[in-house]
C-alpha cells in the first residue's frame, strides 16, 4: 500500500511502504535464517536427548562440509553428478524436441501415441533401474539413461504444445510463398515454439536433478548420491547432512542459471523492469 505526502502544497508524492524499501536480499536471508534456526531447535534442543538426531545438527553439518571439501571429495562428487546430469539432459533434449515436433504436427500421431505417452510418464524413472543396468552395465551410462528417461517427457509435452499453438495464418503465408517444409520448420515453427521448449528444458532440469541423486546409489562409485551411501556405511552422519546441503545448493544454483539462460528476451526485459 502507498501513502500520499501532503507536505508540499499542490504536489502529491507517493511513498513506498517501509517494508518494500528493504534490500531485495533481506527477505530470502530472513527465510534462510529462520530455517536454520528451526533446524537447530529440532536437533540441538527438542531432540537433543537422541544422540543420532544430534549428528544432523547445523554445527556438525558445517564441520562435515569442511571435512569433505578438505579431502577434495566434495568437488569430485559434484563434478561427476553435474556431468551425468548434462549428459542425460542432452539426450532428453534431442529426443524430446524431435518427438514433440512430430507429435504436435500430426493429430493422428498425437492420438496414437497419447496412451503410451501418459503411461510412460506415470512410471517412476527409478523403476527402470534394473532394465538400465542390464542394458548399459554398471557405471555412468545407466545413470545418464535414467536421467534422460525422467527429463524427456516435460520436453516432449512442452514442444508439442508449442507446435500446436503456432498461428495457422503464419503457416498459410509460408506455404503461399512456396516455402519448403524445412524452411517452415526453421523460420516459422522454431521461433514460435522457442518459449515452450525453454520452459520444458527448465522443468526437465529440475526433474533430472531430483532423479540423479538416487540413481547414483545404484552401482556407481562417484557422485553425490554415492557419497551419501558411503557416509551411511561409515556412520559419518554429519557428512550426510553436509551432502544434502550441497545437493540443495547446486539444485538451486542450476535453477537460477536455467531461469536466466532459458528466458526469452521479453521475459528478461520484464524481469529488469520489475527489479
Amino acid at each position: 500500500m502507498t501513502t500520499v505526502d501532503l507536505a508540499a502544497p499542490g504536489r502529491l508524492t507517493r511513498r513506498r511502504p517501509r517494508a518494500a524499501r528493504l534490500p531485495a536480499i533481506a527477505w530470502p536471508a530472513l527465510g534462510i535464517g529462520l530455517a536454520v534456526g528451526l533446524w537447530w531447535l529440532l536437533t540441538d534442543v527438542l531432540f537433543a536427548a537422541r544422540p543420532l538426531v544430534g549428528q544432523f545438527s547445523p554445527a556438525l553439518a558445517a564441520r562435515g562440509l569442511a571435512e569433505l571439501a578438505a579431502t577434495g571429495t566434495l568437488l569430485d562428487a559434484a563434478a561427476s553428478s553435474v556431468f551425468r546430469l548434462v549428459g542425460g539432459l542432452a539426450l532428453a533434449a534431442v529426443a524430446g524436441i524431435g518427438l514433440g515436433v512430430a507429435v504436435g504436427s500430426a493429430s493422428w500421431l498425437e492420438a496414437a501415441t497419447r496412451p503410451v505417452h501418459l503411461f510412460l510418464r506415470m512410471v517412476s524413472p527409478l523403476s527402470w533401474a534394473p532394465v538400465a543396468i542390464i542394458a548399459f552395465g554398471i557405471g555412468t551410462p545407466p545413470v545418464v539413461a535414467l536421467v534422460a528417461a525422467a527429463a524427456v517427457w516435460p520436453i516432449v509435452s512442452a514442444t508439442a504444445d508449442g507446435v500446436r499453438a503456432v498461428q495457422p495464418g503464419h503457416l498459410r503465408v509460408a506455404r503461399t510463398l512456396r516455402a519448403t517444409r524445412w524452411e517452415v520448420l526453421r523460420h516459422v515453427v522454431a521461433p514460435a515454439i522457442r518459449p515452450n521448449v525453454l520452459a520444458g528444458l527448465r522443468l526437465a532440469l529440475g526433474i533430472g536433478w531430483v532423479v540423479l541423486v538416487p540413481a547414483e546409489m545404484l552401482g556407481v562409485t562417484s557422485g553425490l548420491g554415492y557419497q551419501i551411501l558411503n557416509a551411511k556405511d561409515q556412520l559419518t552422519y554429519h557428512h550426510i547432512t553436509a551432502l544434502i546441503l550441497v545437493i540443495g545448493t547446486i539444485g538451486y544454483a542450476l535453477d537460477v542459471v536455467a531461469r536466466w539462460a532459458f528466458a526469452t528476451p521479453r521475459e528478461r526485459r520484464a524481469e529488469r523492469r520489475a527489479a
